[in-house]
C-alpha cells in the first residue's frame, strides 16, 4: 500500500458500524495504498509478474451479479447483505475484543505476523511500512478479528524494498471455502471461511461492505492487484477477500 490520488467522498464503517473519519479519501487512499505495495513495483528493474486475480471480478454497480467491461454478468448473487449473511452454519456469536498478532493462510502459504494501525493526522489509513511489507496489518479502530463486526487487515501485493512479492501477492488465488487463521493475543486462535473473494477498481472501492457494519463475526482482507499503472505508480484495483468466522 503506498501513497495515491485516489479519492472517494464515501464513509468507512467503524467497530460498531458507525462512520470512521477515516473514510472516503482515507478508506480509498488506504486501498490505493494497498495499491501501491504497490508503488515499489515501479522502482523495480524487472517488475514482479502480475498477481494471482480473483476468479470473480466485481464493478461499481453490481446488483445480484458482476460486471465485466464488456458488461456481461460475470458473477452471481449479492454481496448486499453481507457475504455469508445467510449462512445459517455461521455462528453470530462473536468472541471478546483482542489484538490480532499472526494471519495463517495455508492455500497461498501466508504465515506473517500482524501489526495494529490507525489513522494519519489527515485522516487517511494508515498501512504497512514498505520495509516491512512482508507483515500483514490491523485496522485497529474497527473491529478486531473475532468481534461481532468486521475486522480489516491490509497488506502490500509487492514491494521492491523486500525484493518483489509482499506478504498478500497470491491473495487473488483463494477460492470460497479456503480457510484463514488468526492468532489474538489472549491466546486464542479464530479461524474464518472464505465467502468470496472479488476485484474492484479503487475509484469503486465498496466501503460499505468492508468497513459497514456486520450481525457476524467477518473478516476483509485487502491488497492491490489488477494490471500496474506506471505512471500512478499504483495497481488499478483492490483484491478483497470477505471471510465469516467459523470456528
Amino acid at each position: 500500500m503506498g501513497p495515491s490520488p485516489d479519492v472517494t467522498a464515501t464513509p468507512a464503517g467503524g467497530r460498531h458500524g458507525t462512520p470512521w473519519r477515516a473514510a472516503g479519501a482515507a478508506v480509498v487512499v488506504l486501498l490505493a495504498m494497498v495499491g501501491a505495495g504497490m508503488v515499489g513495483a515501479s522502482m523495480r528493474a524487472a517488475p514482479t509478474p502480475r498477481p494471482p486475480q480473483p476468479v470473480t471480478q466485481a464493478g461499481p454497480d453490481r446488483v445480484g451479479g458482476t460486471t465485466d467491461d464488456g458488461g456481461n454478468v460475470a458473477g452471481q448473487g449479492s454481496l448486499d447483505a453481507g457475504p455469508g449473511a445467510a449462512d445459517g452454519e455461521r455462528s453470530a456469536t462473536g468472541l471478546a475484543r483482542a489484538t490480532p498478532t499472526t494471519i495463517r493462510i495455508p492455500r497461498i502459504g501466508v504465515d506473517a505476523p500482524i501489526m495494529t494501525l490507525g489513522t494519519n493526522p489527515d485522516g487517511t489509513v494508515q498501512v504497512p511500512p514498505l520495509e516491512q511489507a512482508l507483515s500483514a496489518g490491523w485496522y485497529s479502530p474497527g473491529a478486531s478479528p473475532g468481534e461481532i463486526g468486521n475486522a480489516v487487515v491490509v497488506g502490500h501485493v509487492d514491494s521492491a524494498k523486500v525484493g518483489g512479492p509482499a506478504v498478500f501477492y497470491s491473495l487473488g488465488a483463494l477460492q470460497p471455502g479456503d480457510t484463514v487463521e488468526v492468532a489474538r493475543d489472549d491466546g486464542s486462535r479464530v479461524t474464518f471461511t472464505v465467502d468470496e473473494v472479488r476485484a474492484y477498481p479503487k475509484a469503486a472501492f465498496p466501503t460499505e461492505l468492508v468497513y459497514g457494519p456486520n450481525e457476524r463475526a467477518g473478516l476483509r482482507i485487502v491488497t492491490c492487484g489488477g494490471q500496474f499503472d506506471q505512471a500512478a505508480g499504483s495497481y488499478v484495483d483492490n483484491v478483497i477477500v470477505f471471510a465469516t468466522m467459523t470456528g
